[in-house]
């Protein structure tokens, strides 16, 4: 899985040296065993930091020389169950990181050896309290906060890395919701956000996804009848289909024991959600959090932390859902997996696993999952992650 120590120390070095001299149009690969990175949301007490990975044909990966790197805001150091707690920009040049502890986003430049260094100005205020998603299109960045101050709000992102609320962009939530995950459409008209729904008795608020039209100046503008009730409870992880932006898939995590379930729906223009026929669809598993959808559109996995187990579906045209099966996981005691991105080929899949501090990867065969080898791959000791970028 890893290369011997005093290889890696070495690439590493040689890494930093021409990573500072070289820009990344000039620069070329130092090793063509690296295909690729990946970066996870640490979510550290105190100061927050993103551990970053070089990924290898194999799937397998082995730490950045200089990782984890520091963010600048801070992280809660408690597991944080949310979809898309780290991003990258449109263009691949910087990270955008939620430090839930601080009520911040920080961005981080991404030099071409995969090193991370804060860009000036950074972090900024989220606009609420506890960040925990973030939706990137173009220069248009939404983050949802949850907690006492629990908002979406709008930045515009500029070519130097550095985020700029917009004036009148913030939608107010009842304080204490907890947003799973605010995303866009693949056009960027579009933005919808899930509500998981909390506490009990006079506590109770309700699981709903708010669906909103967005203008050319980033402004927000509710469909007719948002927030829509969910399908089940704990709307969690959601993903658009990315050969068809006017359908949405939601997961419904908190309906008990062998009871999760995903919602499809048809979009509008004007954002009304309207439930595909058969929806929602049977997961048979426990707790359906993170969603991912293969970049053809034709095969869905959905995470379930409490099993822990990834189920697959195949999506027909009209996008309803047929469960293939639920694949387990080699190490499953105490993983507890979250967020999970496909990489750019599609033939890898990568999850975190906020309980065991580790990544799993799967190779992707069409609806098919098979555990690598080589995983888990251990983080750094101490965090609590969530969020998780392939590039």
């Amino acid at each position: 899985m890893h290369l011997p120590a005093r290889a890696a120390a070495a690439i590493g070095s040689l890494a930093l040296i021409l990573g500072g001299s070289f820009s990344a149009a000039q620069a070329e690969p130092l090793n063509s065993d690296v295909v690729g990175h990946l970066y996870v949301n640490d979510n550290t007490a105190g100061i927050n930091t993103v551990a970053g990975f070089d990924r290898h044909p194999d799937g397998s990966l082995t730490p950045i020389a200089g990782s984890p790197f520091v963010a600048g805001g801070a992280g809660t150091g408690q597991g944080i169950g949310s979809q898309g707690a780290l991003q990258t920009s449109s263009d691949g040049r910087y990270l955008l990181v939620a430090d839930a502890g601080s009520g911040q986003i920080s961005v981080l430049r991404i030099r071409h050896d995969g090193s991370l260094s804060q860009v000036e100005d950074s972090p900024v205020s989220s606009g609420g309290s506890t960040p925990v998603t973030i939706a990137v299109r173009d220069d248009l960045v939404f983050v949802g906060n949850s907690g006492a101050i629990s908002n979406y709000t709008g930045f515009r992102l500029n070519e130097g890395g550095h985020l700029r609320q917009l004036d009148n962009s913030t939608f107010s939530l009842p304080s204490g919701t907890m947003p799973g995950d605010v995303l866009f459409d693949g056009d960027g008209s579009h933005l919808v956000g899930t509500r998981i729904g909390t506490g009990v008795g006079a506590a109770t608020l309700p699981s709903e996804i708010d669906s909103f039209t967005v203008g050319d100046d980033g402004h927000l503008t509710a469909a007719p009848g948002s927030p829509f009730a969910a399908q089940g409870a704990g709307p969690f992880g959601s993903e658009f289909r990315p050969t068809n932006a006017d359908q949405l898939f939601v997961s419904n995590a908190h309906d008990g024991a062998g009871k999760g379930s995903i919602s499809a729906y048809d979009v509008s223009a004007n954002g009304i959600l309207d439930p595909i026929a058969g929806s929602p669809f049977a997961d048979k598993q426990t707790a359906p959090c993170w969603v991912e959808i293969t970049h053809d559109g034709n095969f869905l996995f959905t995470v379930n932390t409490a099993v822990p187990s990834i189920s697959r579906f195949s999506i027909a045209a009209d996008g309803t859902l047929t469960l293939l099966g639920s694949t387990s996981f080699n190490s499953p005691t105490g993983l507890g997996p979250e967020d999970a991105r496909l990489g750019p080929k599609g033939d890898k899949l990568w999850v975190v696993d906020t309980g065991a501090g580790k990544v799993s990867a799967f190779a992707v065969d069409g609806g098919n999952l098979t555990e690598l080898a080589s995983s888990p791959t251990l983080l750094p000791a101490g965090i609590h992650p969530f969020g998780i970028v392939v590039n």
